[in-house]
C-alpha cells in the first residue's frame, strides 16, 4: 500500500506510538509523512523511516501575559481556525498523490485534525481519546482554582465559551468524516461513542520488547511511577497512598516524566512533604535509564484518572516487573490482577494494603513478574499491533 501519514503530535504516549507503527509499516509499505511546524519531531523521530517527511509551516500566536491573559482562549480559538487552511492544503497533496489510504493522527490545536473532513482519499483516524479538558471535570489544585470575583468573570467570559464551543464542533465534525477510527482500548471505544455517537474499532498499542526487557539487575528500595507531571496522572493519590504505609516499610516513589511542570512539581512538593513521603523526580530521562529503572524498582504503581490505555504497565511488565494500579480506564485490558499485579479501586487505603502486599512477599513479587513478562510476549507485542493494522488500512482502502 501507498500510506499517507499525517500528524501534528507533541512529545508524550501518542508520538511514541506513531513512531513504533511508523516504522513498521515503513518496512512493508510506502509510508510517506505529512505534518506541521508545530509537531515535535525530534522526539520518536519517524523522518530516518519513511520515504517522504513533508513539513508544513505554521506559526501560531503566541499567548499574552498579565494583564492581556484573559484575552488567550480569543488565541486559542484563533489558531484552531487559521490551521484549518494549512491542512485543507494538505489534504489536497495527499488527494493529488494517488495514495491508498490515509492514516491521521491527533493534531495538537484541535485533536481531530481538519484534513479528515477535506480528504478525498479514504482516511482512518487513530483517536487516542476525545479532548478530555471539554468532557471532563478540572482536577482540584490550589494553582488552578478560581475565586470570587476571577470565577464571575470566567463564568460571563464569552471568548471561554465561544472556544469551547467551536473547538467541540469542529473535533466532532472531523472524527465523523473519517471512514474508519480506531482506539486503544474497549474503555476508549466507549469513550469515543459516548462523545462522538460513533463506533470505533480497537487496535491495541504495544511494548518495544527489543528494549524494554529484563536485566535481571538488583532490586532497590524504591516504587516507579512514570508520566506527564500533570494533575490527571494521579501522583497526588499515590502519595497519600503511600503515607498510609508504615515509615519503616515505606519505599521511596520515583516519579519519570517527560516536563517538569512547576506548579504541579510545587503542589506534590509540598505534598510529600507533609506527609512525609520521600520522592525522587526524575525528568527528560533516556529510555535505556527507564528500563533500567523498571528493572531495579521493587514494583511499578500506575494511578492516572480515567487513563485510556497508558503504556506504563506493558513496559513494566515486559521488564518483569509487576504493577500496581487502579482498577479504572484501559488500565483494566493491561493489568492482569493476581497475575501480573494487583488492581484496586481509587482508594488509598486499598492502595495501600496491595502495595503492602507486594512489599512483603518477595516471591509474589518475582511470580507476578515473570507472569508479567509472559503476558506481554503473548499479547503486546508492536508486532501484533502492526499486523491488526495493516488489515485494518487496507479494509478502508477496499471499501
Amino acid at each position: 500500500m501507498r500510506i499517507a501519514i499525517y500528524h501534528n503530535l507533541p512529545s508524550g504516549g501518542g508520538k511514541r506510538a506513531l513512531f513504533e507503527m511508523t516504522r513498521r509499516l515503513a518496512t512493508r509499505h510506502t509510508v510517506d509523512v505529512f505534518t506541521l511546524s508545530t509537531a515535535e519531531h525530534g522526539f520518536c523521530d519517524v523522518r530516518p523511516h519513511v520515504a517522504q517527511h513533508q513539513v508544513f509551516p505554521f506559526v501560531p500566536w503566541g499567548l499574552l501575559g498579565s494583564p492581556f491573559g484573559r484575552l488567550n482562549q480569543g488565541v486559542y480559538l484563533g489558531n484552531l481556525l487559521r490551521v484549518r487552511p494549512v491542512q485543507r492544503q494538505i489534504a489536497a497533496q495527499i488527494d493529488a498523490g494517488n495514495y491508498d489510504v490515509v492514516f491521521a493522527h491527533h493534531c495538537r490545536f484541535a485533536q481531530a485534525p481538519a484534513i479528515l473532513q477535506y480528504l478525498k482519499t479514504p482516511a482512518v483516524y487513530y483517536c487516542q481519546e476525545p479532548p478530555r479538558h471539554f468532557y471532563e471535570p478540572l482536577h482540584d489544585r490550589p494553582y488552578l482554582r478560581s475565586t470570587g470575583w476571577r470565577q464571575l468573570a470566567n463564568d460571563l467570559d464569552p471568548l471561554i465559551a465561544l472556544h469551547r464551543r467551536i473547538a467541540m464542533a469542529l473535533d466532532r465534525r472531523a472524527t465523523r468524516a473519517a471512514r474508519t477510527v480506531l482506539v486503544n482500548s474497549a474503555f476508549s471505544r466507549e469513550s469515543i461513542y459516548r462523545t462522538y455517537g460513533r463506533s470505533a474499532q480497537v487496535n491495541y498499542l504495544g511494548a518495544d520488547l527489543s528494549n524494554f526487557k529484563a536485566l535481571n539487575l538488583a532490586r532497590e528500595r524504591f516504587v516507579l511511577s512514570v508520566g506527564a507531571l500533570a494533575p490527571h496522572k494521579g501522583y497526588d493519590f499515590l502519595l497519600r497512598a503511600l503515607a498510609q504505609i508504615a515509615p519503616e516499610q515505606r519505599p521511596v516513589l520515583v516519579i519519570v516524566c517527560n516536563q517538569l511542570n512547576p506548579p504541579e512539581h510545587a503542589f506534590l512538593t509540598e505534598l510529600a512533604r507533609q506527609l512525609e513521603v520521600q520522592v525522587d523526580f526524575r525528568h527528560m530521562v533516556a529510555e535505556a535509564e527507564l528500563v533500567r529503572l523498571y528493572n531495579t524498582a521493587l514494583f511499578t504503581v500506575y494511578a492516572p484518572v480515567m487513563e485510556p490505555f497508558g503504556f506504563v504497565p506493558i513496559e513494566s511488565m515486559a521488564c518483569g516487573t509487576p504493577v500496581v494500579g487502579v482498577r479504572e480506564g484501559g488500565v483494566r485490558e493491561t493489568i492482569e490482577h493476581e497475575r501480573t499485579g494487583l488492581l484496586v479501586d481509587r482508594d488509598p487505603a486499598q492502595f495501600a494494603g496491595a502495595m503492602r502486599c507486594l512489599l512483603q512477599d518477595a516471591n509474589i513479587r518475582d511470580r507476578y513478574g515473570r507472569q508479567g513478562r509472559e503476558s506481554v510476549l503473548q499479547r503486546w507485542d508492536w508486532e501484533k499491533t502492526v499486523q491488526e493494522l495493516e488489515v485494518k488500512l487496507g479494509e478502508a482502502e477496499q471499501t
